[in-house]
């Protein structure tokens, strides 16, 4: 069966997840870890991705980011992902894949799901056993939207304004909202629509979707043939 082409449409968050080949670790050392956040700003700026939230696992990391251009997000993982292969490679002195296959990712709709997205994100450390508590995990984001520390990958989103009109409202709320966690309805949600690659929001914002793109975005109903009614096609009455 022939592979879909991937979802790319600007202005949306998209949840991303980069696995290791074989769930093989892609980091070993701490230059590791920080070797992948400079690839990551750096292609972000030059690509025009607003990067919101990420965390680094052993063998696989998460990004949440908004591509302001149709080719920014596919054009950004594929340079970080070359460059570092290449960079880790030469470090332990290996040849071959690092990646199992391409990136999966789903553009999620934004009032329904970022905020839960992000906090999917932070708490991916705690669900691993790693941490206890998220802001113990030095390779994510969360740190930063607690005001511990800056991190320069980091482009808030709007919607995280919306949490209060001070920075410290706004940390304090947002550390409220990752301590209470996510159902586990909406875990396995994000989950299944990423490694599916189909959007992830309401059906009125799914069908709206679909009016902009070609491709589909979420899975046919069974029976029901998928289509496109494109511009002046007269339909059937």
């Amino acid at each position: 069966m022939a592979r879909q082409p991937r979802l790319t449409l600007p202005g949306y968050p998209y949840h991303v997840i980069q696995r290791g080949n074989n769930k093989q670790a892609i980091f070993t050392t701490t230059a590791d870890y920080q070797r992948l956040l400079d690839l990551l700003e750096e292609n972000a700026k030059k690509f025009d991705v607003a990067v919101h939230a990420y965390v680094l696992m052993s063998n696989h990391f998460h990004l949440l980011a908004t591509p302001k251009t149709a080719d920014g997000l596919p054009k950004m993982m594929q340079a970080v992902g070359r460059s570092y292969v290449r960079y880790f490679n030469d470090a332990q002195k290996r040849s071959g894949t690092l990646w199992e296959g391409r990136y999966k990712s789903t553009l999620i709709q934004t009032d329904r799901y970022l905020l839960a997205c992000m906090a999917y994100i932070d708490l991916n450390p705690v669900r691993a056993g790693l941490v206890v508590q998220p802001q113990d995990y030095p390779w994510s984001s969360y740190l930063h939207y607690l005001g511990v520390r800056v991190d320069r990958l980091i482009t808030p989103h709007a919607l995280l304004w919306e949490l209060g009109n001070t920075p410290f409202a706004r940390e304090a709320a947002y550390a409220e909202l990752v301590q209470g966690g996510i159902s586990p309805v909406q875990q396995a949600a994000i989950t299944q629509a990423t490694l599916s690659g189909w959007a992830l929001g309401e059906a009125d914002f799914v069908a709206d979707l679909q009016k902009r793109t070609e491709r589909r975005v979420a899975k046919a109903a069974p029976g029901r043939p998928f289509s496109v009614n494109k511009p002046n096609q007269k339909q059937p009455e």
